[in-house]
């Protein structure tokens, strides 16, 4: 089992997220018409829950990828676009390779009110173990840093026809429009206005949050939210659980000792509750049903306490953010006494709480 990838980046983007607004970009949804556009990506892929458990599906682990689509704008609003994935995937039991490569064409469409949010669908032919085919729709995010060159993250979920599952997946990526927009024509000269007596406009609240539109700051704030003197949302900031992550050590037998070649994902965890200084973490331990139930527990409770030293004396988090408890055989990942499910069921989860910020509703 590795580190839940998925979980640090989404944890990691809290920040970025939390506050922020829409802004107008440098290439407008007119710019981008009649434009080919080549784009290149990595992506973090997450098979569906039944293929990390299939022996069919070779046990397929959350993993990277990367690849390249070219695509072609119709109108404001409408692309076309093919892709080539390459997906780096492995086994959860063993390591081996799970890799295989994608190919789709899909068809995305550019909010009118926001042209930089654009929803995407369309087929894709995956060969990552068995060859599939599946629909997938999604919703991605593009901003462009001059009339050229954008950057942009996308989010699919890849529903197999041919074969029952569910996937996901993350894209981030640059995109380069060939060839420059079209001249706007010029307009002719306006007539000289015919000037009419000044009427003092009554104060307007377009977006009714109870701010004059003269002292908003933040135009089109949702009718839901509460807004300060200026207009603007007021947030509010709380602890919540943003993920669990699996920590993959194979202790010595009958030891609790967790040894320098077995430290990757504990130093991972470690350097992520530095950088979140108000995360805190629940370490459990697992243990594989062979032997005495009792002596089991004892066991899985000192190797999450030897795991909980870790994050406290290497990377010096106060014992108070930390809580470590057994559970011997009581929580089997894998049902069964085959080798493979009591190599899955050795293990020590990590629950992370974090804090995150929400909108203060009316």
């Amino acid at each position: 089992m590795k580190l839940n990838k998925t979980f640090l980046a989404v944890a990691a983007a809290f920040p970025l997220f939390s506050g922020a607004v829409v802004a107008d970009d440098v290439a407008s949804a007119a710019q981008l018409k009649e434009r080919v556009f080549g784009s290149l990506f990595t992506e973090y892929y997450r098979p569906d829950v039944d293929k990390t458990s299939s022996s069919a599906w070779n046990y397929m682990d959350n993993d990277w990828g990367y690849g390249v689509e070219v695509g072609y704008y119709l109108t404001e609003q409408w692309a076309l676009r093919a892709e080539f994935a390459k997906l780096n995937l492995q086994s959860k039991l063993d390591g081996s390779d799970s890799d295989g490569n994608r190919i789709g064409f899909d068809a995305m469409f550019h909010l009118t009110r926001y042209p930089s949010v654009y929803l995407v669908g369309g087929l894709m032919r995956m060969d990552a173990v068995q060859n599939t085919t599946a629909a997938n729709i999604g919703i991605g995010y593009k901003h462009f840093f001059n009339q050229n060159l954008a950057v942009y993250a996308e989010g699919n979920r890849y529903q197999g026809i041919d074969e029952t599952y569910a996937d996901a997946g993350f894209k981030l990526g640059l995109t380069y429009l060939f060839g420059t927009p079209a001249a706007t024509p010029t307009p002719a000269p306006a007539p000289a206005p015919v000037v009419a007596p000044v009427v003092k406009a009554a104060p307007t609240d377009a977006d009714a949050d109870g701010v004059m539109d003269s002292a908003d700051k933040c135009a089109n704030t949702p009718a839901n939210h509460k807004v300060d003197a200026t207009g603007c949302t007021i947030y509010q900031e709380k602890m919540a659980s943003v993920g669990d992550i699996d920590i993959e050590i194979l202790f010595p037998f009958d030891s609790a000792v967790v040894t320098e070649s077995q430290r990757s994902d504990v130093e991972n965890l470690g350097a992520f509750m530095q950088r979140f200084p108000e995360s805190t973490v629940m370490i459990e331990g697992h243990a594989s049903n062979i032997g005495n139930a009792a002596y089991n527990m004892r066991l899985s409770e000192r190797r999450a306490n030897a795991v909980a030293e870790m994050l406290k004396q290497n990377f010096s988090i106060a014992e108070s953010r930390i809580s470590a408890v057994g559970y011997g055989v009581t929580r089997p990942r894998v049902e069964g006494s085959t080798r493979a499910a009591h190599k899955a069921n050795q293990r020590i989860e990590a629950k992370v709480t974090a804090k995150i910020k929400e909108p203060v509703l009316r």
